[in-house]
């Protein structure tokens, strides 16, 4: 199924007037993002007190370009690694130009899962700044980008198409190290419908958009930064080391903000803390979804309908609301973006009486090239012509509701975790002996993440030790917030952990 255009739904970005995609045969996301007049504002960096125009932008980004073209070849990884600021964004931009694949480093990661990232990838070197040379250590040559540049002229754009490779981000899986998705130079073009309908058409004048989440995500980088960028909508560069509703606040006010995207725990910390934010055109919201009592609220907060929008990281921004063209149906995350064909399947593959697989036809621009060299991983998610999303969900007419999630992914504060990274690294403890890790559900994050561990015999293991132990070595947003000892984790005759079994229990303990 996919949405019709008419009266009802404009012809978003990205699109030819029928709704399909308009992609010419050779295209290279940073002229995309770079194009516009010399003068107009590109990134307004609130740490620094200045906006950053486009012919600035431009000048970064050359300046890193011809760096660059000195040290990598077109097809190579290189490493990006900071919080919001206009040069994470130069850093993309400059890689994409001389047509070498970037790949996004979250600033919280810690050695272990920027090793895998960076191991697996095959990358060299990072461009990032102070802190990020810090945190890399000896795993990659770093690159402080505001000092490197070589003097000359405007580099010129790689002679790169649709299909050619610019971007790996990793997502959290089940099992195993988190999978690289492969994203061509399309992949700009396959957000931009979905980006302007979630935010009812962004683009209108005095827009300005911002997010509270990390732009080394798929949710800041091509859900708000180049999206912004492509449109011609100014860019709030302002992250938070820890979310505050006040905070936020002031963001907006002094950013100018008009348009946001929230992740829903953002919502609910805001909603928790009773603060309206006014002066907004648009909120969007994806991730998770929203029930009927969050868009309620969301009308009294803001006085107007949170845009919910659906995807991830292989395909992403394929289903949404959009306050001016259609009612939102609480429960529901829209109706499929023009451009992306949505379907729920049986297992079968064929379309499904009721619940089944929600899936995306190939053909979706947002839609990853490969899961970076794992050729059966690529073929397992796709069933004939559609590429399985992992989720549930149901049609009820048009409108999409999910129901949930197939695998064992943790969605906890907008982020999506993968267990077996964690327990992983758990089982590098010198007193663990399993280990077995869940999403419990929380009404603040949705979920938090929680280890049953059984300890080695003679061991003394406490909870903080065990927290402490993830937090230091992969990220400090994934590390279990509860821990559990059991004497053993339910398994299977081959030795598998029954996470199921698992879930239940942390269910369970919710009502106890």
């Amino acid at each position: 199924m996919t949405l019709r255009l008419g009266p009802h739904l404009q012809v978003p970005p990205g699109l030819s007037d029928n709704g399909a995609w308009a992609l010419p045969e050779r295209l290279n996301m940073a002229r995309q993002a770079l194009a516009g007049p010399e003068g107009q504002a590109a990134i307004v960096d609130l740490a620094a007190d200045r906006t950053v125009t486009r012919g600035e932008m431009r000048a970064m980004t050359d300046r890193l370009a011809r760096y660059l073209a000195g040290r990598v070849a077109q097809g190579d990884r290189v490493g990006v690694l900071f919080s919001q600021s206009p040069w994470c964004a130069a850093a993309h931009l400059a890689i994409w130009k001389i047509g070498a694949i970037s790949v996004p480093l979250f600033m919280l990661f810690k050695r272990d899962a920027l090793a895998s990232r960076i191991s697996d990838s095959g990358l060299t070197l990072v461009l990032t700044d102070a802190d990020g040379a810090a945190l890399l250590g000896d795993l990659a040559e770093p690159v402080i980008a505001a000092e490197a540049g070589v003097p000359g002229g405007p580099v010129p754009f790689a002679d790169t198409g649709p299909e050619d490779p610019a971007v790996l981000i990793y997502t959290s899986g089940t099992t195993g190290a988190p999978k690289g998705a492969l994203h061509g130079h399309r992949v700009l073009t396959g957000h931009l419908p979905g980006v302007s309908v979630s935010h009812d058409y962004l683009g209108q004048e005095g827009d300005c958009l911002w997010t509270p989440a990390d732009w080394a995500w798929i949710g800041g980088l091509f859900d708000v930064l180049m999206p912004g960028l492509a449109l011609g909508v100014p860019v709030v560069a302002a992250r938070m080391a820890r979310f505050s509703p006040d905070e936020c606040a002031k963001i907006v006010r002094d950013g100018a903000v008009r348009n946001v995207f929230f992740p829903p725990t953002a919502l609910r910390m805001l909603k928790a803390a009773d603060r309206d934010i006014t002066g907004l055109r648009s909120v969007a919201s994806g991730g998770e979804p929203l029930g009927a009592e969050m868009l309620a609220w969301g009308r009294r907060a803001f006085g107007l309908e949170i845009n919910e929008f659906y995807g991830q990281t292989e395909c992403n921004m394929i289903a949404s609301s959009c306050g001016t063209a259609f009612p939102a149906r609480p429960g529901c995350i829209g109706r499929a973006v023009p451009g992306h064909e949505l379907a729920v399947l049986d297992i079968d593959g064929r379309p499904a009486d009721g619940e089944g697989d929600i899936a995306v036809r190939r053909g979706s621009a947002s839609m990853m090239l490969e899961y970076w060299q794992k050729p059966e991983e690529t073929a397992a998610k796709f069933r004939g012509d559609w590429m399985l999303t992992g989720d549930r969900g149901v049609w009820e007419g048009d409108y999409l509701r999910f129901v949930g999630r197939e695998d064992d992914v943790i969605t906890s504060g907008g982020y999506r975790i993968g267990p077996a990274e964690i327990e992983d690294c758990l089982l590098t403890h010198p007193g663990v002996a399993t280990v077995g890790v869940v999403g419990k559900p929380d009404a603040l994050r949705t979920e938090i993440v929680k280890a049953y561990v059984v300890v080695k015999e003679g061991a003394d293991v406490a909870p903080g030790e065990l927290q402490n132990w993830v937090k230091e070595r992969l990220a400090a947003h994934s590390y279990p917030r509860e821990i559990g000892f059991l004497d053993a984790l339910p398994m299977t005759v081959t030795g598998k952990v029954i996470r199921k079994a698992l879930k239940a229990r942390a269910v369970a303990e919710c009502g106890s």
